[in-house]
């Protein structure tokens, strides 16, 4: 399958999602806490709904492709291809009744990111990437996506979604990051990654990630110039601590501030 007809299916997935989950939005909907009290960890019937429709279609169309899902658990992990869903990206703001959320999409093939979809239902904006290009389609229209330039760290405007994702010493490197940047702002979730790949926004710096946070990101934000890796610079499909750049000198310039003992 090519990836153009990848695109279609993730279309229908990204569809199907949405009816799922719009009927949950600012309403009175129920919240679990996924840690017991060890935290705050939310995850609300919405998130279940719309990862079980996505499911059932994939494993319906595609039954021998592989899922990792934030809700319902891994199924064939070492299979060639392995769907990477994210029913909620931003379930907190999704509770709170904030549209700074999405359902994150993501293909790898043999481990690595192919194709990549964040989709924004209730704001009615998709952002895909298969690595070698990436695109919008909203309301007013479609376009390319491209990251801007950005020669230096004290030029750059940073996102992170929250400092409570950061160790002590994270927060530190974080920090030395942060205080050469020309903007810091937090929240943003996955929106911060296609922010970015949008020319908005120049860096994004988290910790924490899981695969499902990131694996739909990172053929957007690279399919559209930008390059996403871990602080240490290896591949950023397994989570953990990533750095997003849309300007390969910027994201030299963070890794070197991040390092620093």
């Amino acid at each position: 399958m090519t990836a153009v007809d990848f695109a279609a299916f993730v279309d229908k997935l990204a569809t199907a999602s949405a009816d799922a989950i719009l009927p949950f939005f600012r309403t009175s909907l129920g919240v679990e806490d996924k840690t017991h009290g060890a935290g705050f960890d939310p995850v609300t019937a919405a998130d279940k709904a719309g990862e079980s429709v996505m499911r059932a279609m994939i494993r319906e169309t595609f039954p021998g492709h592989g899922i990792i899902g934030e809700e319902h658990g891994d199924l064939a992990v070492d299979a060639e291809y392995v769907w990477v869903l994210d029913p909620i990206d931003g379930t907190r703001s999704f509770i709170l009744g904030l549209p700074v959320w999405g359902t994150l999409i993501g293909l790898t093939r043999r481990g690595a990111p192919c194709f990549g979809m964040m989709h924004q239902p209730f704001i009615g904006e998709r952002f895909s990437g298969d690595g070698g290009s990436a695109s919008y389609r909203g309301r007013n229209g479609s376009r390319r996506l491209r990251t801007r330039s950005c020669a230096s760290l004290s030029d750059a405007m940073l996102m992170s979604t929250s400092p409570t994702m950061f160790t002590g010493e994270e927060r530190e490197a974080f920090d030395r990051v942060s205080d050469e940047a020309r903007l810091t702002r937090w929240g943003g979730d996955c929106y911060a990654y296609c922010m970015l790949a949008a020319g908005h926004l120049d860096l994004v710096v988290e910790a924490d990630l899981k695969p499902f946070d990131i694996v739909a990101l990172i053929p957007i934000v690279e399919g559209a110039g930008g390059v996403v890796t871990t602080w240490d610079g290896g591949p950023a499909a397994n989570g953990g601590r990533i750095v997003a750049a849309g300007d390969p000198r910027i994201h030299e310039a963070a890794l070197e501030r991040l390092s620093r003992g």
